[in-house]
């Protein structure tokens, strides 16, 4: 039988823990439903503004930008507390809004959404930095899985706002409206948050690790964008020299992206980081997931889009149903997690290649397997990221929080240059039409399949990772510190 433990969904928004909660995981959310919303009115910017030929770098560089910010988040925390980090966050959001709302040009719009995303990257990996800071342990799995949830809205609200902006021909508006909601968010968490203690000694930035990480994420992006699968794949083998050379860089250096240890052979984070990665670049499949059904079942792009959301959906319920487990129930979730995911992939590699007329008889089986992909992702999620914050050394909680993100990050960027990759050599655009889109579909989810597979593998280890202080399952419940 699963356990559970003493923690309750209400706990976590109760007292000062709700003003906490409701700080962290609505900064999420609204980056999250930026990058939606964005991703939405680009057609309507292009329209307008021109720039069709630097489409694809609205994207690349929002990602590269947000990798950075998520980087740097660790040393802002330490640095000068919880208050100003976010308030350093939310003016460089608020200044990346600004420059999209007014941008006469594509060239002024890319240096707006690379701004953009360097302060939602500092907002993201600043809300599971500070889960250790402001929150109980025993709530630690509920709030990672409360933020991780808003991922699963934005994909339900951002397509949504998005496309209503798009109809109203007001896309500077979609931008414009973030300048006082972003406003009111840096003021309430500039008044609920703790100020914390600015450090004597700032901690080294690990300066050559930042450099490879935003030139392999280049790299892989801008082969990604080319037709060519000799360059998609030079752009791919190009990221993974880089970052083997960071990787070695890393476990010489005093300053660190990882936590320490990190990189050691047969260590838990290192575990830990590669399960994570590999479900995410699982779910990274999911892009082309639209395309599919507009081509080979025939809906249309609205309808097609809240199909996909369903691997979302499946992500924010499962996290929500197995974030309060415990002892033998993280376990469980933790190992069986890639198996769904695996079974999902493979149902897809099946059932999206077969065109139909569209109908219920043919869509239910899809959305299931997309249901299943997401549900698998979420099923072991907080325990995994919580499990990352226990086990680095308290020295590098900080790095830990921020971590996270750089790593999920990183692995959504890999994930989408694969994810091209594969689908361009199995014939997306050569034949093109149906008979390539099934081509492409057959062979995307099979290829990706590897991941959830090689996944379990992984995830066997992390399930048998024991929690410092923890004893059939019971953490030593330590009081949050205040004081960042």
């Amino acid at each position: 039988m699963i356990t559970h433990d003493d923690s309750r969904w209400s706990d976590l928004f109760s007292g000062k823990n709700a003003a906490s909660a409701i700080a962290l995981s609505l900064g999420v959310a609204l980056h999250a439903i930026n990058i939606l919303v964005a991703t939405t009115i680009l057609p309507s910017v292009v329209q307008d503004i021109g720039g069709l030929d630097l489409y694809a770098w609205n994207t690349t560089l929002f990602v590269v930008a947000s990798i950075l910010g998520s980087a740097l988040s660790a040393r802002l925390l330490s640095g000068y507390g919880a208050r100003s980090a976010y308030l350093v966050a939310s003016l460089f959001f608020i200044a990346g809004a600004a420059l999209c709302a007014l941008a006469p040009s594509m060239p002024v719009m890319l240096i707006g959404r690379t701004v953009q995303g360097f302060g939602g990257g500092l907002i993201f990996a600043l809300s599971y930095a500070m889960i250790n800071l402001v929150f109980e342990q025993r709530l630690w799995p509920r709030a990672m899985a409360l933020i991780s949830a808003m991922w699963g809205i934005a994909t339900l609200v951002g397509p949504a706002v998005g496309g209503i902006f798009a109809e109203l021909n007001a896309w500077r508006w979609a931008f414009g409206i973030l300048l006082p909601i972003m406003a009111l968010y840096a003021a309430f968490t500039f008044l609920i948050l703790p100020k914390g203690k600015a450090q004597q000694a700032a901690a080294p930035l690990p300066t050559a690790q930042l450099l490879l990480l935003t030139v392999a994420v280049l790299a892989v992006s801008a082969g990604s964008l080319a037709h060519s699968a000799w360059i998609n794949l030079a752009g791919i083998a190009l990221s993974l020299v880089l970052m083997a050379w960071l990787l070695k860089r890393e476990a010489h250096s005093r300053a660190r992206l990882l936590p320490h240890g990190a990189l050691r052979r047969g260590s838990s984070l290192a575990a830990l980081y590669i399960t994570t990665a590999l479900l995410v670049i699982g779910m990274t499949s999911e892009i082309f997931v639209p395309y599919f059904l507009q081509l080979l079942h025939g809906q249309s792009p609205l309808i097609s889009g809240y199909i996909a959301a369903a691997m979302a959906a499946g992500w924010t319920l499962s996290e929500i149903l197995s974030s309060g487990w415990r002892g033998a129930g993280i376990r469980r979730a933790i190992v069986s997690g890639p198996l769904f995911v695996l079974v999902g992939l493979l149902a897809l590699a099946i059932l999206m290649p077969v065109p139909s007329g569209g109908h219920w008889q043919a869509l239910a089986p899809i959305v299931i397997a997309l249901l299943l992909v997401g549900f698998g992702i979420g099923f072991g999620w907080p325990h995994l990221l919580t499990r990352i914050l226990q086990v680095a050394p308290e020295a590098d909680k900080d790095i830990a929080g921020a971590s996270i993100t750089t790593v999920q990050l990183f692995a959504t960027a890999f994930g989408a240059a694969l994810a091209g990759m594969i689908a361009n050599l199995a014939g997306l655009n050569d034949p093109g039409g149906a008979a390539g889109a099934a081509s492409a579909a057959r062979w995307l989810f099979l290829a990706f399949a590897l991941a959830p597979l090689l996944a379990v593998f992984s995830a066997w280890r992390c399930a048998a990772i024991a929690p410092p202080g923890a004893e059939t399952g019971n953490l030593v419940q330590n009081p949050p510190s205040r004081e960042c």
